[in-house]
């Protein structure tokens, strides 16, 4: 009997002993990975509370978290800091509609993930979520020299300053001026700039190896106006000639 209760109490110790570990090892262990989301980013990365006002007002971070949940292309985020609005000048701002706020949020957005390495091969113009530069709208230009990104928007240039966050989804980089596009804040050069598009239909068409000479319409009346002359004055000659040969005859008779 002291054997068997022995025996039980070995079994069931080992047992509690067993589940107490699986219990600890699990609540060591790390939730399981998800998508980066850039609020937490932001937050975590500090001196961006402007942009992140900014990202939830127009409830922009919501959307690049969708994005990035829903997404196989990945976002990069070009993430101007505190000191970068407070460059602004004063109430620029808060003279923004709140669609222009939206516009320019998204001009710091591009809908595919740019590793550092690709800044010296990206194609310009870059498409940003606020526009299709294929329509010539939001262009922003991204060009690598000597280790340095430059960025360009039509109204202010700019680099990147360091890289605040890089996975194989976000690429979040800090940029040392507001990214300001020419729609909004320059729209007579944007109105300017001419669009992409096919040739027109109005083009003139060059002149083939077969194609003769063209006369203008002034010199086609000049030469039809010749020709007339010329017929008049062979009448002329013509009758002095008739007459001419009717008077011989008659003195001849």
């Amino acid at each position: 009997m002291r054997k068997l209760l022995f025996l039980f109490s070995t079994i069931l110790l080992h047992s509690t002993t067993k589940t107490q570990a699986q219990t600890a090892a699990a609540a060591a262990a790390p939730p399981p990975a998800g998508p980066p989301n850039i609020t937490a980013v932001l937050e975590k990365a500090g001196q961006f509370s402007t942009l992140l006002r900014l990202m939830k007002s127009t409830q922009i971070a919501d959307q690049i978290n969708n994005q990035l949940n829903n997404s196989n292309t990945g976002i990069t985020v070009f993430a101007p800091a505190d000191n970068a609005f407070s460059g602004l000048p004063a109430g620029t701002l808060n003279s923004l509609s709140d669609q222009q706020k939206v516009a320019l949020i998204q001009f710091h957005i591009v809908p595919s993930l740019i590793t550092a390495q690709q800044f010296q091969t990206v194609s310009n113009p870059v498409r940003t979520q606020a526009g299709d530069t294929d329509n010539g709208q939001f262009p922003l230009n991204v060009t690598s020299a000597g280790g340095q990104v430059n960025i360009t928007t039509g109204v202010v240039n700019t680099t990147v300053s360091n890289t605040i966050y890089a996975d194989s989804e976000l690429a979040v980089y800090q940029v040392d001026r507001v990214l300001l596009p020419e729609e909004i804040f320059d729209p007579a050069a944007a109105a300017a700039a001419p669009a992409p598009g096919p040739a027109s239909a109005k083009s003139k068409k060059k002149k083939g190896a077969g194609d003769g000479p063209t006369t203008s319409p002034s010199k086609e009346a000049d030469a039809s106006s010749g020709f007339r002359i010329n017929r008049v004055e062979m009448g002329r000659w013509v009758g002095f000639l008739v007459a001419g040969s009717f008077i011989s005859l008659n003195l001849l008779l």
